[in-house]
C-alpha cells in the first residue's frame, strides 16, 4: 500500500467513525438511509470519485438496473441518492463491508442457487414495497469494462409482482472503464488496494435512462430492453 492509499483508507475510517453515531441518531427518526447516502458520497469523494448525474431519476420503490464495473459503483450510486442494493449473499459475511451492507439494508441473494430462486425474488419484491429505489447490478457480477454482459432476467419478475417501474442506469467511467474494471477472479482486498493507490480522480457519469413499465412487459423483455438502453448509453 502506498502513502496515498493509506491516507485515503485512514480518512475513510475517520469518516465512518464520525458517521456511525450520527446514523444511530438518525435511525430513531427514520432518516438513516439519508445518512447512508451521505456517508457513501463523502467516502467516494475521499477516494477520488467525482460523480455527475445525467437524466431524470425516478422516485420511490423503483428497480434500478445498472451495469457493474467496480466496487466504486456502489459509492457512486449510493452517494447520488438514498437507495438499497441487491448483493450476493457472501458479501454479507465479509468483515466490515458486510456489516456496512447490512446497515444499508442490502438485500442478499444466493444467485448461484437455483433452488432458492423463489425466495430471492420474494425478498426483492418485498424490498420494492419500500419507498426507496432498489439497485440491481443485472449482469450478476462485474464486467471487463469493455463489453456489457447479458442482463439476467430472473429478478426482474420482482418488479412485475411489486408493480414497480424499472429504470436502467448506465454507469459510465468514460475512457477509464477498462482500467477501473474489477479483474475476474480478483479478491476484494487486492482490488481495493489497487484503487486506493490510484493517482488522481475518477470521473463517473450516472446516466438515468427512461423508466420501463413493468405492467406491460414480461421479465425477459424488461431485461432485454434495459440491457439495450444501457448498452446504447455507454456507446
Amino acid at each position: 500500500m502506498t502513502l496515498r492509499g493509506y491516507g485515503r483508507l485512514i480518512a475513510a475510517a475517520l469518516l465512518l467513525a464520525v458517521c456511525l453515531p450520527l446514523w444511530a441518531i438518525a435511525r430513531l427518526t427514520g432518516g438513516e438511509q439519508r445518512w447512508n447516502s451521505r456517508f457513501l458520497r463523502m467516502a467516494g469523494w475521499l477516494l477520488g470519485l467525482r460523480t455527475r448525474t445525467d437524466g431524470w431519476r425516478a422516485e420511490g420503490g423503483v428497480l434500478i438496473v445498472a451495469n457493474h464495473v467496480s466496487w466504486l459503483d456502489i459509492l457512486a450510486l449510493g452517494g447520488a441518492m438514498p437507495c438499497r442494493f441487491v448483493a450476493k449473499a457472501e458479501i454479507g459475511r465479509w468483515p466490515v463491508i458486510g456489516r456496512l451492507a447490512r446497515i444499508g439494508r442490502t438485500v442478499f441473494v444466493a444467485r448461484d442457487r437455483r433452488s432458492g430462486a423463489r425466495a430471492q425474488a420474494d425478498a426483492v419484491t418485498e424490498a420494492l414495497g419500500d419507498s426507496l429505489p432498489l439497485v440491481l447490478f443485472a449482469e450478476g457480477g462485474t464486467g471487463d469494462g469493455r463489453t456489457l454482459g447479458a442482463f439476467r432476467p430472473a429478478l426482474f419478475i420482482s418488479a412485475i409482482e411489486a408493480g414497480a417501474a424499472v429504470q436502467p442506469v448506465a454507469i459510465d467511467y468514460g475512457p477509464d472503464r477498462a482500467r477501473l474494471a474489477w479483474p475476474s477472479g480478483q479478491s476484494f482486498g487486492p482490488e481495493a488496494k489497487r484503487l486506493l493507490n490510484r493517482r488522481g480522480t475518477v470521473p463517473v457519469t450516472l446516466r438515468f435512462l427512461p423508466p420501463l413499465d413493468s405492467r406491460t412487459l414480461d421479465r425477459k423483455a424488461l431485461a432485454a430492453l434495459s440491457h439495450a438502453a444501457v448498452r446504447d448509453a455507454l456507446s
